[in-house]
This record gives C-alpha cells, sequence and structure tokens, in this order.
C-alpha cells in the first residue's frame, strides 16, 4: 500500500518538472517584455519550482519531527531526528532566501506549494500522534523514512533537471543525506529494542 503512495509524488513530480522545463525551455526570448537582468537568475524556472516543492515538504518534515521529539523514547531515535530538526531548519532558510532573491513569481510558488500536498504528510502526523506510546519510535521511523524517502526523489530529480549549479549542489546533498537518514531509520527499526 505505500508504494503506490510513495510513487505518485514521484510521477507527479517528474510530470511536473517536464512540463515545466518543456515551458521554461525552448526559445530563449521572453514571452513578456521584462527588462534584462544584469546577470542570470540562478533559480528561476525549474530550480524555483524545486525550491518551492523542497519549502512545503521540508516545512512538512519539521512538523513531523517536532511530534516525533514528544513522542519518541528511543535515545538513538531522538538523536536522529535532532539531528533532522537542525539540519531541515538551516535548508529551509537557505531555500527561503533563495526564492526571495529570486523575486515575487517564486515566491508566489512557494506559497501556492505551501498549501498543497500535505495529505501523505498529514496522514502520517494523524498515525504518529495516534500511535500508542510502545509503538511511537516505530511509527515515527516509518512516517519519517517514507517522507525523507519522496525528499531523495524530489532532490535526485532536480540534480538531473535542473540550470542552477547552487540548487543543484543543494538537491545533490538532499538526495544524500536523505539516503542516508533513511538507511539509518531501517537500521534503527531492525534492531531489537530494549
Amino acid at each position: 500500500m505505500r508504494r503506490p503512495s510513495a510513487a505518485v509524488p514521484s510521477v507527479l513530480l517528474v510530470a511536473l518538472l517536464l512540463v515545466t522545463a518543456g515551458c521554461g525551455g525552448g526559445s530563449p526570448a521572453p514571452t513578456a517584455p521584462r527588462p534584462a537582468p544584469a546577470v542570470a537568475d540562478p533559480t528561476s524556472g525549474i530550480d524555483a519550482l524545486f525550491l518551492a516543492m523542497m519549502v512545503a515538504h521540508t516545512a512538512q518534515t519539521l512538523e513531523i519531527v517536532g511530534v516525533g521529539l514528544d513522542r519518541a523514547t528511543d535515545p538513538e531515535v531522538r538523536t536522529l531526528i535532532a539531528a533532522v530538526r537542525a539540519t531541515e531548519t538551516d535548508e529551509l532558510a537557505t531555500m527561503r532566501g533563495w526564492l526571495r532573491e529570486a523575486g515575487p513569481s517564486a515566491a508566489a510558488a512557494a506559497a501556492r506549494h505551501d498549501h498543497t500536498g500535505h495529505s501523505d504528510a498529514a496522514a502520517g502526523l494523524a498515525r504518529l500522534r495516534s500511535a500508542p506510546a510502545a509503538d511511537a519510535d516505530r511509527v515515527l521511523l516509518d512516517v519519517l523514512a517514507a517522507h525523507q524517502r519522496t525528499a531523495a526523489q524530489l532532490a535526485r530529480a532536480q540534480v538531473t533537471a535542473g540550470t542552477s549549479e547552487r540548487v543543484r549542489d543543494l538537491a545533490a546533498r538532499i538526495d544524500r543525506s536523505r539516503t542516508a537518514e533513511v538507511a539509518l531509520m531501517a537500521k534503527l527499526r531492525a534492531a531489537p529494542r530494549r
């Protein structure tokens, strides 16, 4: 049951990336008159779309981790999610800053994404909040691992499709960190509980 829901965001992302790449690619002439920038905007088009999607996704991650810190009891799980919170808080500030630099249309895209795509995260949060105390660590690991797999998939697509070097670099770091987190969560999940 999780496989289809995890695949759907990937399919939607690839479709969005392809559509956006098709709309933003092609002719370099703008469709509406704009002043020529002194330097190319490093976070426009596909890069701004990725940042907007990741801002929304990261905000969801921070919400999951916040609930997890209230519920988790295993010290290793708590250490992991505290590290996730620290890393993603910094990344969120960076991505929001780059979106502000990209201008009002990128900020508007980010605002739209802040209000969409929350159903999987909301379902995971509800599951985590309602889990019996004895199951909270396991449920947290399940919910967060699924969420981080999606982040890695989004980032991997950006590394392939992105045009901004700094955004592609961030995406590569996100892919590596989320993939490592998922592997660590699988080990924690498999470890015998004391």
